[in-house]
């Protein structure tokens, strides 16, 4: 429960994204697809491995994110919304909804770039 916890926050930190100036709108249709963490190039020690998530977002405004290892996998479902580059999303994880205002830095064909309410920015590759 705590790993799935941890991703929805994961996810609502990875889906929030603002965009540069001169930017009024993001392409919704570049969204939909299959997302997961982009390694971090910052990272001096490369053996640590990151929690295996992948992040869904469908044409029809649904979201689902699936976090662990194939056999310990957690799933949880939800809508999302984007307007201009204000992306929500709101979850189902256990019994609780977890619902967040993300801000649009950068969504191109391969990289999703988002800023969470606390000011955590998160990179996300498509998966391929």
């Amino acid at each position: 429960m705590r790993t799935v916890l941890g991703g929805a926050a994961v996810l609502a930190l990875a889906c929030g994204v603002s965009l540069a100036a001169g930017q009024a709108k993001v392409d919704g249709k570049k969204l939909v697809g299959k997302w997961v963490p982009a390694p971090d190039k910052d990272k001096k020690d490369k053996s640590d491995k990151q929690t295996a998530m992948t992040i869904e977002f469908t044409a029809d405004g649904k979201v689902s994110m699936t976090v662990g290892a194939a056999g310990a996998e957690y799933k949880a479902e939800g809508t999302y919304k984007l307007a201009a580059d204000k992306l929500t999303v709101q979850l189902r994880v256990g019994d609780a909804d977890v619902k967040d205002t993300l801000t649009v830095k950068k969504l191109t064909d391969d990289e999703l770039t988002t800023e969470d309410s606390k000011g955590k920015v998160e990179a996300l590759r498509r998966k391929k």
